[in-house]
């Protein structure tokens, strides 16, 4: 929910959770105030993780797009790319012993079959499917077809869970074997529609390219372009990383903001999930290419966005620095790409708490706000609520899956580099990040 295209949109006003064909909203959990850090940080990844096992669709196991009713789409739509994120959560549980392995196989399994048969456009799925049917459901008008980005962050997460689940008994290798199938077919090299220095977001089999959107940075496509190179039958030259991605006046910034430097990207920095959906797998640490490191380009946006908040130029109520954190999410008025340039005085929890990894010490005391002062508000069975402004007295109802994945995975990541060391370690990986001139401590020399 994070598209461009979207930034227009707004959300209606259902704000119920669809459960089958049975209408409910997602309750309110209790509180236990003043938990030690690591028991809190145990029971959040835990609780939201519920979003991507208790509420997947039930036919085809994949994330659901939202809890609440939106855009009149119905009750089935899923989405591709917070499947993903869905998928490097199932990881983490079964890792951190929530689910058992073997459970854990079974419900992937069972994604990856539906995907087998849901409709796709040269290897490449929908933003959005009928979880249901498999068949597409159109983000907009001319959005009917295959979208790179959302495909790359769903095969971010199939990759990791290959890797993860190494077992020799039939169910694993089976498992392995078909997000092989899955990962193979993608026609990356498709979306430079025959040319080597462009990369287009959106293909459509009714409208062809007609949606004419270039993949140039800054933003959250690194990992689009990460995978294209990495691809062994459909792979990009080295050149459309160079010519396209890095062609932008987005790109390159090097400016100060509140004294802190910004290596890459729109002023100020944009959103927050820039810095974690493309780093859900890629690990920034010691991570570099021609244009910048990314450990100072992640951290110093995020340090930019907090202290943002902590200076807080408009006066919005509750700001400070226990209470912080600007990215796509819902608002009061239906959804946006919030940040310092586009201030609402909403706050996402998503945006501190997937920002664990680069300020560890503002996130936990953000998450402790959110929990121990803000719980009986935003606290539910599936975690934290999307959003709020405590200067409209607004709490969303809401959550989404491309807000709720990043927590859990990031969380983990800062603990223990879980996803980071998996997805890291794909020989594939290694030999695209080489190709686009990347340097890592993974990569060797």
């Amino acid at each position: 929910m994070h598209r461009p295209t979207l930034f227009t949109l707004t959300a209606c006003l259902g704000l119920f959770l669809i459960s089958g064909s049975i209408l409910a909203q997602v309750p309110k959990a209790p509180v236990q105030k003043n938990l030690p850090d690591e028991e809190l940080l145990n029971l959040v990844q835990r609780q939201t993780f519920r979003y991507f096992w208790d509420f997947a669709h039930p036919v085809s196991g994949m994330a659901r797009e939202r809890s609440n009713t939106s855009f009149g789409y119905g009750d089935e739509v899923v989405t591709t790319g917070g499947t993903g994120f869905g998928v490097m959560a199932i990881i983490v549980a079964a890792d951190r012993k929530w689910i058992s392995r073997d459970q854990a196989v079974e419900r992937l399994n069972k994604m990856v079959d539906f995907l087998l048969k849901a409709n796709h456009y040269h290897g490449v799925f929908p933003h959005w499917l009928d979880g249901a049917t498999g068949k597409t459901i159109p983000f907009s008008r001319k959005d009917d077809g295959g979208d790179l980005v959302e495909t790359a962050y769903l095969m971010q997460g199939l990759l990791c869970a290959r890797a993860y689940f190494d077992g020799p008994d039939d169910r694993e290798r089976r498992l392995r074997q078909r997000i092989t199938w899955l990962w193979d077919d993608v026609e990356w090299n498709w979306h430079t529609a025959g040319s080597s220095n462009q990369l287009y977001w959106h293909w459509s089999p009714n409208h062809g390219w007609a949606m004419n959107f270039e993949l140039r940075g800054w933003n959250e496509c690194l990992i689009t372009y990460v995978l294209a190179a990495s691809s062994k039958k459909y792979s990009i030259p080295p050149q459309v990383y160079h010519k396209c991605w890095a062609q932008s006046n987005r790109f390159i910034n090097g400016k100060a903001y509140y004294d802190i430097r910004l290596p890459l990207g729109p002023d100020y920095g944009g959103p927050l999930f820039f810095a974690h959906y493309s780093f859900l797998g890629v690990d920034p640490h010691g991570l570099k290419d021609r244009y910048a490191d990314y450990w100072e380009q992640n951290r110093n946006h995020t340090l930019i966005n907090y202290r943002h908040c902590v200076e807080n130029p408009k006066g919005f109520k509750g700001y400070g620095p226990d209470c912080w954190g600007l990215t796509a999410s819902d608002n009061f008025n239906g959804y946006g790409a919030h940040n310092p340039g586009n201030d609402l005085g909403v706050i996402s929890p998503t945006a501190a708490l997937s920002s664990f990894p680069y300020t560890p010490e503002e996130s936990m005391r953000a998450l402790r706000h959110f929990y121990d002062d803000l719980g009986d508000r935003i606290w539910t069975e599936y975690g934290f609520a999307d959003a709020f402004s405590e200067t409209r007295n607004w709490y969303a109802d809401s959550h989404l899956a491309i807000d709720q994945g990043p927590i859990i995975v990031m969380i983990e990541n800062y603990r223990s580099g879980l996803l980071w060391k998996l997805f890291m370690n794909i020989p594939e990986i290694g030999d695209g990040m080489k190709k686009l001139g990347f340097e890592s401590p993974y990569l060797g020399k």
